[in-house]
């Protein structure tokens, strides 16, 4: 007998999703355990006395996860259906398809969705909220909760249900020549959106000078001497690093964080970075 996500479990796993996608969060796992949270109960549905089977799976959702919640919300939907699939003994759908999936779409979905949905959205509801708020009203506070929430409820509904349906219908797409160019295509776009958030909001440089013997001012300023070689080097640099110590190195998050608190400690120190206080 085929086994088919209930209607009682698919509206939980939206709710958990909807309201604890952010539960025990922390820079290291992320949304990981708010997805764990989401799946719990299809999981729990589709292998109702088989708690090795429950264990199994939910162990495949234990891999770092972190993107755009709102629009995220769609790879929970095709996880979902992916899961089911798996259930019902398709062998094509294993722990590497789900996490690869997973894997790439939360950085293209996360750059998108913090365009349209932080950049965009957001911004044009609290604008619409102050202008009503003049005077002190509480229009605007009451308009902007109101309408956010309605917003990002329905939206988020919408897109964890065709999230399922595609899950559920595109298996044999998703292991096939297709779906491997779809990945590559997907990996890469990843790639494309790291980078120009990369080099739009990370901006390393140095306040280190050399001065020759007996000079009374700086000969060679090694900033303006990186810009006109390489212009954002060192952000270059340190963003390759931190690819190398967590993509080569296996080294976590948190790790990699402190590194660059201690680095950026040193550098201050040795007169290296600036950190533009007043004195």
């Amino acid at each position: 007998m085929e086994k088919k996500i209930s209607k009682k479990a698919f509206s939980k796993a939206f709710r958990n999703w909807y309201y604890g996608h952010l539960t025990c969060f922390s820079q290291e796992h992320m949304q990981t355990f708010g997805y764990m949270v989401a799946m719990l109960p299809i999981i729990r549905d589709l292998y109702p006395d088989d708690k090795e089977a429950q264990a199994r799976s939910m162990n495949t959702y234990r891999s770092f996860f972190n993107t755009e919640p709102q629009l995220g919300t769609v790879i929970v939907g095709i996880t979902a259906g992916l899961e089911e699939a798996r259930a019902n003994g398709s062998g094509d759908v294993d722990d590497e398809t789900i996490n690869g999936l997973r894997a790439g779409l939360m950085g293209p979905i996360a750059g998108i969705g913090d365009s349209l949905v932080v950049g965009t959205l957001i911004p044009i509801l609290l604008g619409v909220a102050m202008g009503m708020s003049t005077g002190g009203s509480p229009l605007g506070a009451i308009f902007y909760i109101i309408v956010w929430n309605l917003i990002a409820y329905f939206g988020m509904k919408l897109l964890f249900v065709k999230g399922y349906e595609m899950g559920g219908k595109a298996v044999d797409f998703l292991v096939g020549p297709q779906g491997l160019a779809l990945r590559e295509s997907i990996t890469m776009l990843g790639g494309i959106v790291i980078g120009a958030v990369a080099a739009s909001w990370v901006s390393v440089k140095t306040a280190f000078s050399m001065t020759a013997s007996g000079a009374d001012e700086p000969f060679l300023v090694l900033q303006n001497t990186l810009d006109g070689v390489y212009p954002g080097f060192l952000t270059a640099a340190f963003i390759i690093l931190c690819w190398w110590l967590m993509a080569k190195k296996k080294m976590s998050p948190l790790k990699v964080m402190l590194l660059l608190v201690v680095v950026a400690f040193l550098g201050v120190l040795v007169g290296f970075f600036d950190p533009g206080l007043n004195y």
